[in-house]
């Protein structure tokens, strides 16, 4: 499976519609910092995003931004108006009675999508931090692809809605997120620093990064990953960790201990199959690895897990691999 996909089923990623901002002039409101991403496409008319010490950035129809930590900001009918707190009690009664939220006096001149995505804070493979604090793309910008297709159904969709009209909203979001990432990735190539999201621009490290998602398992070594992508063992040593920031070996546990702290959360399965799942050969083995990145053994892991929510590794250091690969 592609490692995008893979990590946006992984991380549990879900976009849900918050609301559809219904807006006459004037008209300002501040959302504060959530724990999600925030996602906003503006269906008609204009508004203004506002940011705390940062210059304003006018959105036009079909323009899509998405604050992928949540960040404070302001969404306005002018760049410097006042800005009344966002009523998320409000938005929910909206959502349930059909969508709309209204804001300032009518006539509506203006139309924005609101949304989020959650992630499962158990994952530690990143994504939404890899991104930079806004990502904003105008309508009509090249390389957007089927991006403003998508929010064009989107708008026809809340305009008229059908059966399951919530659900229908919720997986267009969905693909959206999706599209908007493509997207990015297409006209952002030089990301700020190394990272599995920058290097699905090169093709050699995203075949390398495939190969491991769609067989986590596999005893990998150095040499059969740059033999499964015909490059030799050294220039595969340099490119990975310049694109992606660390070594094949400490991406692979990384990746393997998210998927096994998923699994022993979610699931009943014996830890000694879910240690072979995930490429131990022993549960000793797997133990000692999981141990060492999440600082619990896999069965109190799992404990924890059901009592409330556990989080990833304490610290950025990713624990070594098992030996099937070494670190290059």
């Amino acid at each position: 499976m592609e490692p995008l996909v893979e990590v946006l089923n992984v991380a549990g990623v879900r976009g849900t519609v918050a609301a559809t901002v219904h807006a006459g002039d004037p008209w300002g409101l501040r959302l504060f910092r959530i724990s999600a991403a925030a996602f906003h496409a503006v269906t008609a008319g204009t508004a203004w995003l506002r940011m705390p010490g940062q210059a304003a950035v006018r959105l036009m129809p079909g323009d899509v931004v998405l604050l992928p930590r949540g960040s404070e900001h302001g969404l306005a009918g002018d760049p410097d108006g006042p800005l009344g707190p966002f009523d998320h009690a409000a938005s929910k009664r909206a959502l349930a009675a059909g969508g709309r939220l209204d804001v300032g006096p009518r006539p509506v001149r203006t139309t924005i999508l609101c949304a989020s995505y959650r992630h499962d804070p158990a994952i530690s493979t990143p994504l939404f931090t890899l991104l930079p604090e806004v990502v904003h793309m105008p309508a009509g910008s090249p390389g957007l692809g089927l991006l403003p297709d998508t929010v064009r159904l989107l708008s026809a969709e809340l305009t008229e809605r059908g059966v399951a009209g919530a659900t229908v909203l919720d997986r267009l979001v969905d693909v959206l997120l999706i599209q908007l990432l493509r997207a990015w990735l297409r006209t952002e190539p030089t990301t700020p620093s190394a990272s599995w999201l920058r290097a699905l621009n090169d093709p050699t490290i995203a075949a390398v990064l495939t190969a491991m998602h769609s067989d986590p398992a596999r005893a990998w070594t150095l040499t059969s990953l740059a033999d499964h992508v015909a490059v030799s063992r050294a220039t595969l040593a340099r490119r990975f960790p310049a694109l992606v920031g660390e070594t094949p070996a400490a991406y692979l546990t990384r990746w393997r201990m998210d998927l096994a702290a998923r699994r022993l959360r979610d699931t009943d399965d014996p830890i000694d199959s879910i240690a072979r799942a995930v490429g131990y050969t022993s549960e000793y083995a797997f133990s000692r690895a999981f141990s060492r990145d999440r600082s619990l053994p896999p069965g109190r892991y799992r404990a924890r897990s059901r009592e409330g929510p556990v989080g990833g590794p304490p610290s950025a250091q990713v624990a070594s691999a098992p030996a099937s690969l070494p670190p290059a």
